[in-house]
């Protein structure tokens, strides 16, 4: 494919919503989706996707997937969690979303966890992850394309993306697979706390 480098620059990898970014202030919902709007709106597939809606929200409310509201405004902390399932949300189902933040809720409810400096990491690593991608994707593209060539197939390059997107879709759901691993031991270390509970009092 002689358009990678071109495909690369339109998945926009790097793009999320930093801490400056967000005021201060608490925010009305439709503020919100602003934000979200604004900050996204270069990594949709088309104009008629959205980024974020009130339905959305109202979901992840409903699913706690974040801390309660206050007076139907959103903090920091909750912009900030939002963020983290508008990421999540394309790999992962609602119930799995709420295993991997549970603890993070919960801390946030229970203790005093700083959920900026978590947040700080994680932009970091997914900046980290956005090189890794691109050289990663570029060597799977070249042996893609190497592959093709043997073939000798007439509509080569139609041929090409089909595998390409094969190889893409593969190494995603291994990805995706080894993710929801995790989330089961999660899910097994939470199930596990009331009994160790028990046992301390005893």
């Amino acid at each position: 494919m002689d358009n990678t480098q071109q495909l690369l620059n339109k998945l926009s990898l790097e793009t999320n919503i930093l801490l400056q970014e967000m005021p201060d202030i608490d925010l009305y919902m439709d503020q919100v989706i602003q934000l979200f709007d604004h900050t996204f709106k270069n990594t949709k597939r088309n104009d008629e996707e959205k980024v974020l809606t009130k339905t959305m929200i109202n979901n992840y409310a409903k699913g706690k997937l974040f801390i309660p509201i206050k007076n139907k405004k959103y903090s920091k902390k909750h912009l900030i969690l939002i963020s983290l399932v508008y990421q999540l949300k394309g790999a992962l189902s609602i119930n799995d979303i709420k295993a991997t933040l549970d603890s993070i809720n919960n801390k946030l409810i229970n203790e005093d966890f700083e959920l900026e400096k978590f947040y700080t990491s994680f932009l970091a690593i997914q900046q980290s992850n956005a090189l890794d991608f691109e050289q990663e994707f570029q060597k799977r593209a070249n042996d893609v394309h190497d592959e093709v060539k043997k073939l000798k197939d007439h509509d080569a390059e139609k041929v090409e993306k089909i595998l390409l997107i094969t190889s893409l879709v593969n190494i995603s759901n291994s990805y995706r697979k080894a993710a929801e691993l995790l989330i089961d031991e999660l899910n097994e270390e939470t199930n596990l706390m009331p009994d160790i509970q028990t046992n301390k009092k005893k």
